[in-house]
């Protein structure tokens, strides 16, 4: 005899607790990374770098949200039979984590105010200082936008938060590539499309799975399959954009001849080695709910490995967060 009621899905106390795991877990990597990552190096550990990294992975994190939920209820418009407004969209979490961006912008404000060490007391932040510096204004662009994008996302114009979005995004991409560095902007460039493509996908997915999750007991498998198999197609252009930008900027920080010894005997390339790693086995789990799309009697089992990629996206931004406190060996 056959269920009815489909595949089994985990309890609502068993998707508490592995998210308390998992983000457990992401959060372990900035904190725990830079002294992880520097052991045996020779190099010097800049103070205060676990907290100035969970920081960074909280920025990205929160800005992966939004940006994946305007990105797939876009595509979910695209669906044919969407005009009649009868498919329910899950509540946004674009003000929380416009809330947490601006909170962890602030605190990175807060670090560049002080010479980007941890501040003893409050008169160490020099809060009119931010506007004399490059980083400083970069910080304070990034806490304005996320208190604009908060703004945008509880108004009738949820779409309006993609502008302050890509403010956050535009200025990433100008702070990781300081003017003193060899053909700055061509970095920038290159992050800005990595980062970009990245939370595309990360939040991308992220939402999709909610809104499947929300159809799945309206006998809306097709609409869902159609969705999930969208976003399957686009995913597959935003992967090859970002292996081939992060390719790119390896190289420019690790020339060809020196990678393989940097990829084990600095910091900067054993977190990144781990993060490729990590996206290998996304790509693999992608693969995997993409073949199960395509050709298992219910396309909607793709749910199960699409779920686990979610997670490992979420090391994969963890890992990211981790790479910006490491000192980068440039070698020109």
């Amino acid at each position: 005899m056959t269920d009815s009621r489909g595949p089994l899905r985990p309890t609502g106390a068993g998707r508490t607790v592995a998210a308390l795991v998992l983000v457990a877990l992401a959060a372990s990597i900035p904190l725990l990374g830079p002294s992880a990552a520097l052991h045996g190096t020779g190099e010097a550990e800049v103070p205060g770098a676990g907290g100035m990294a969970l920081l960074r992975t909280v920025l990205f994190a929160t800005l992966c949200i939004p940006v994946g939920e305007l990105f797939v209820n876009r595509l979910a418009r695209s669906l044919p039979g969407t005009e009649t407004g009868d498919r329910p969209v899950p509540r946004s979490w674009s003000p929380f984590a416009a809330a947490a961006g601006f909170v962890a912008a602030l605190g990175l404000a807060t670090l560049v105010a002080t010479g980007n060490l941890v501040p003893g007391e409050v008169s160490d932040i020099d809060v009119g200082g931010l506007h004399a510096s490059r980083d400083g204004k970069l910080a304070l662009l990034e806490v304005n936008a996320f208190l604009v994008a908060g703004l945008c996302a509880v108004s009738r114009r949820p779409a309006s938060q993609a502008w302050p979005l890509a403010a956050v995004v535009v200025a990433e991409a100008l702070r990781a590539h300081p003017t003193t560095e060899y053909s700055p902007l061509t970095g920038s460039a290159l992050t800005l499309v990595h980062l970009t493509c990245a939370a595309l996908w990360a939040g991308g997915l992220l939402h999709a799975l909610r809104m499947l999750r929300l159809r799945s007991g309206r006998d809306d498998t097709a609409a869902g399959a159609a969705l999930l198999g969208l976003y399957a197609r686009v995913a597959v252009v935003l992967l090859a954009a970002i292996t081939a930008t992060g390719v790119c900027s390896s190289l420019r920080r690790m020339p060809p001849e020196t990678i393989l010894e940097q990829l084990t005997g600095t910091a900067y390339g054993r977190a990144l080695l781990a993060k490729v790693l990590l996206v290998v086995a996304i790509a693999a789990l992608a693969g995997w709910a993409r073949q199960r799309l395509r050709r298992a009697a219910d396309p909607l089992t793709a749910c199960a490995p699409a779920r686990a990629e979610v997670a490992a996206l979420g090391l994969a931004v963890a890992a990211s967060g981790l790479l910006t406190v490491l000192p980068v060996p440039i070698r020109w």
